[in-house]
């Protein structure tokens, strides 16, 4: 079975796609199209929700402005924390679901967008762990089987990104039942570890991992030091040369044979 990875740009979205289902994939760039769109249009008429870094309770008509404030709640952060991870849980839904008496759902799926990580495969999936300057970075990987699935993988980082991070973790990474929940809880926790005592801002931070409905695991690496709390997919050293590794990222943060859809 030939396997696809498809590589999307849509506005701020950097978007990997890999299925064995060329309709899948267009499916989820359908679906990223028109829920940017709507998030668009309803951040134009509520500055708040794009601004606010405390949760905004709403319910709407649309599933992508429900997913992220949802999460917002149940992590205590702003629901911009979640957006990543709910476009990729809904385009992971178009692979699956799709629309169309045609339309034969993806057997192999799994959505990258921004680092936060949806999957529902049937095929053994591996995804290299990403922590910027700590000595794990690039040198584990998680090996993710069809009994984890589906699956919604975040991580948060003060070391790396663009994003923003109120505490000094190289990387924390959240195993969760969606990428909605992965993306926010990752943010939250990552925020929780700072201070002087590293091994004791790891541990805070996993004690509340525990506490959060829905997260499955919990990986946290800040100066070398490291902690895990909760069920976590099997881990696997990766070999290689990090500096090619990293200059081509794209090709080497999901190892594997894969055919390019363009």
């Amino acid at each position: 079975m030939k396997i696809y990875k498809y590589h999307l740009l849509e506005k701020e979205s950097n978007v990997t796609l890999i299925s064995e289902s060329k309709a899948a994939i267009l499916k989820a760039k359908e679906s990223l199209v028109n829920n940017r769109l709507i998030l668009e249009k309803y951040i134009a008429e509520n500055n708040n929700f794009l601004t606010s870094f405390t949760p905004i309770k709403i319910k709407t008509e649309f599933e992508v402005l429900n997913l992220m404030s949802e999460a917002s709640v149940k992590c205590d952060v702003g629901p911009m924390a979640a957006i990543a991870g709910a476009l990729a849980d809904l385009m992971l839904n178009a692979m699956k679901k799709g629309n169309g008496p045609d339309f034969i759902p993806a057997k192999i799926a799994l959505v990258e967008n921004g680092g936060e990580i949806a999957v529902d495969s049937e095929k053994e999936m591996k995804i290299a762990l990403f922590a910027g300057l700590n000595e794990l970075n690039l040198n584990i990987g998680f090996l993710i089987e069809k009994k984890d699935c589906p699956i919604g993988i975040g991580t948060s980082s003060a070391t790396i990104g663009h994003a923003i991070s109120l505490g000094q973790a190289d990387a924390v990474t959240i195993f969760a039942n969606t990428a909605t929940l992965a993306d926010c809880a990752a943010t939250r926790i990552a925020n929780l570890v700072r201070g002087y005592d590293v091994e004791k801002s790891i541990k805070n931070a996993l004690d509340v991992a525990e506490t959060i409905d829905g997260v499955s695991g919990a990986l946290i690496s800040r100066d070398n030091k490291i902690g895990q709390v909760g069920n976590l997919p099997k881990i696997f050293k990766i070999e290689g040369d990090k500096k090619k590794i990293l200059s081509n990222k794209i090709d080497d943060i999901f190892p594997g044979n894969y055919d390019v859809f363009k």
